[in-house]
């Protein structure tokens, strides 16, 4: 270990270190096709879930060659005149006819009252997204020429949704990543106070960034795994988050060492054997926290894992590696105007976070009690937390293809505009059609369309989509078609598949969240050689996720968010993030805490390790929080979510779990905080040590002068 140190922080080896990284990156970089990441988010169920195998039956179809975009015609003032009527009904014979694959659209369909009509528009489907986009505006024209100015046009349908949605990611990762960099950059500079320094983390870990985005990218498609937009953002916060709370934690210890050591690269050999330990413990817990997203259902849980995995991964990497050998290139003058002299005071002594820690010290479980008090009146919120957002509330802003679903929504039946259908055995249909018909929340079937010995049967239910009662109806549904005939019949459609998403994530939850536990609690173990520690750690970081989702569902209900409910996938992401981040912080407290402990004993080694590391831990905690608060400038409710729930359960960890509860814990088990490891140097032992050396100052002769 140090002739690997010494490499990278000698005279003669340090830019070979560079060097060698630089033409790594510029591989990575050779080998980064022109691939993009401005899709939305896939669905991703397993090949076994009942909508999928529905929706495979469906290519035996003639019309699973064809998709479609529904054109809604609403009238602002009241009904559409009989003029308008006639004029939408010509489009549908004339000038949208052309669009189609065989020159047909069926007559529009128009509400009770009178006030809205649709179309159909049968489309061959279209995989150029800049085409798509394209033949989506030609739609749109057509369809509101010569239309009085009182008939609002608004393109919907599974063609609408998939032309705003590629519409509202367009630019998203270079809007996250301007922004995510633009933060960094100002925290960086409010910490270190210096024109230059900030320059050297944000440089290399905005290098380690897009070296992790192209090898995510390209392994992942080596695999056959797709990122969507949403991944890759979250991929850089993370990378940017994690990176930039390593960088800061070094450095700290550099700017300290210096103090100790007149040869900076010495003192950087320090720094790395002091802090990387905390480093590389909090990488892996990261990393292994990701990677169990492989065993998940959901192909997009699986593909967050891999990607961030990777993206922790090579952040650590550069933290430890490319970073100490980029600044000790420079001298002390990188710190200017707060330049660490050798030989100059110790700054740790008068750190305000060490009279905090004196003072906790004093009643340790008041405060502890005090501290669990608050993280409960936090949590609160999670008693009345509601799950599940429908395709419509996913956006932040409301597209075009949302507002005319809603329309259609008000004006026809509920379920009219995204009917569920079975497929059935074709000499079942009869007796498929009146078991459906038969159902409470069916409001009618009917067989559309053959396919050899296959029938298809779309079916309108009485809820709106994507609600409980719509999932109730398809539960419904699939167990009455179980008693029927063979009982091979297969409900597939919107409410079907969002039902399985549910599903599934449920079960992903299940399995994933206490396997993220043991993950972590391993590697703390392993970490500190103690079981006590460990749980107390993962406790508390567990009760303050709680306490960040209880805080966020009650911001969300205010007017400045308005979110009707949580979408499934946030609480299992959020989880993963605040564990796998939040214990981050604990293990740069506490892995200094044992390293003072062993000659200070655990209530004085906590004492110095929280004013050691206070100032640096709270710099990184309100950088993460910031940074993943980055994700509100994407366009899905779902990031948004993420990105609160994981800012506020960071603050909570940085400025109360951290600061107060985990030293409280420590000051109340004392020497048992450690077990069953014994320590160093006891509490007793370091009590003895501190009398005797005060007896000796008062008897001796320069002390009695």
């Amino acid at each position: 270990m140090d002739a690997f140190l010494r490499f990278i922080t000698a005279a003669r080896t340090s830019w070979i270190v560079l060097v060698l990284a630089a033409l790594a990156v510029g591989g990575v970089f050779a080998l980064a096709g022109g691939e993009e990441s401005d899709t939305a988010p896939s669905v991703g169920l397993p090949d076994s879930a009942e909508s999928v195998r529905a929706q495979a039956l469906l290519e035996e179809f003639p019309s699973a060659d064809s998709t479609s975009a529904i054109l809604v015609f609403a009238s602002e003032s009241g009904e559409l005149s009989d003029e308008d009527l006639a004029e939408i009904n010509a489009k549908a014979f004339d000038a949208l006819a052309d669009f189609t694959p065989d020159g047909f659209v069926p007559p529009a369909q128009v509400s009770e009252d009178g006030d809205v009509a649709f179309l159909v528009v049968p489309l061959e489907p279209e995989e150029d997204v800049a085409a798509q986009t394209e033949r989506a505006q030609e739609l749109r024209d057509a369809a509101s020429a010569d239309l009085s100015d009182d008939v609002r046009v608004y393109l919907t349908g599974a063609e609408g949704f998939e032309v705003d949605i590629a519409a509202v990611f367009a630019g998203a990762d270079f809007t996250l990543l301007l922004t995510t960099v633009i933060v960094v950059a100002v925290l960086l500079l409010v910490t270190y106070r210096s024109p230059w320094l900030w320059l050297v983390p944000l440089t290399v870990i905005g290098v380690a960034d897009a070296t992790a985005g192209i090898i995510a990218r390209q392994v992942a498609a080596a695999v056959g795994i797709a990122l969507d937009a949403s991944i890759t953002g979250i991929l850089s916060v993370l990378v940017f988050g994690a990176g930039t709370n390593y960088a800061l934690l070094l450095i700290a210890r550099y700017r300290d060492e210096l103090r100790l050591h007149e040869d900076r690269r010495e003192a950087m050999r320090r720094a790395l054997r002091g802090a990387g330990p905390a480093i590389i413990a909090s990488g892996t817990t990261v990393a292994l926290a990701l990677a169990s997203l492989l065993l998940g259902e959901l192909a997009g849980n699986r593909a967050l894992g891999f990607a961030c995995a990777v993206g922790i991964i090579v952040a650590m990497a550069f933290a430890l590696i490319v970073l100490p050998a980029a600044l000790v290139l420079f001298g002390r003058g990188l710190f200017w105007p707060y330049i660490p002299r050798f030989g100059s005071p110790d700054a740790i002594s008068r750190s305000p976070w060490g009279k905090l820690g004196r003072a906790v010290s004093k009643r340790p479980i008041v405060v502890a009690l005090s501290g669990v008090a608050v993280l409960g009146v936090l949590a609160s919120g999670v008693l009345f937390v509601q799950t599940g957002l429908s395709q419509n509330d996913r956006f932040r802003q409301t597209p075009e293809a949302v507002q005319g679903q809603e329309i259609l929504a008000d004006a026809f039946s509920a379920g009219a505009t995204s009917p569920a259908f079975v497929v059935a055995p074709i000499d079942e249909a009869d007796e498929t059609v009146a078991a459906l018909d038969g159902i409470d929340g069916v409001d009618s079937a009917a067989v559309t369309e053959e396919a050899g010995d296959l029938v298809r049967i779309d079916v309108v239910l009485g809820a709106s989509a994507e609600t409980e009662e719509a999932f109730a109806t398809i539960e419904t549904i699939r167990g009455e078609l179980d008693d029927v005939g063979s009982g091979e019949a297969l409900v597939g459609g919107l409410d079907s598949q969002a039902l399985d998403v549910a599903d599934a994530q449920a079960r992903d939850q299940a399995l994933l969240i206490p396997l993220i536990l043991v993950l972590v609690l391993i590697v703390l173990v392993i970490l500190l050689r103690a079981l006590l520690a460990p749980v107390l750690l993962l406790v508390a970081v567990v009760i303050s996720y709680f306490s960040a989702v209880g805080a966020s569902w009650w911001l969300f209900q205010t007017p400045l968010f308005g979110f009707p409910a949580i979408d499934n996938n946030v609480l299992l992401f959020s989880f993963l993030f605040l564990v796998a981040l939040g214990v981050d912080y604990s293990i740069f407290l506490v892995t200094r805490a044992k390293e003072e402990a062993d000659h200070l004993g655990i209530t004085q080694g906590m004492i110095r390790a929280l004013a050691a590391t206070g100032a640096v831990i709270t710099s990184a905690g309100i950088l993460l929080a910031a940074v993943f608060a980055v994700l509100g400038v994407l366009p899905l409710i779902t990031l948004t979510q993420i990105g609160v729930i994981v800012c506020i359960g960071v603050l909570i960890d940085t400025l109360l779990v951290r600061t107060v509860i985990v030293p409280a814990m420590a000051f109340i088990a004392k020497d048992r905080f450690w077990w069953p490891r014994k320590p160093a140097l006891t509490d007793a032992h370091a009590r003895e040590q501190g009398a005797d050396a005060l007896a000796s100052a008062a008897s001796s002769p320069e002390r009695s002068a």
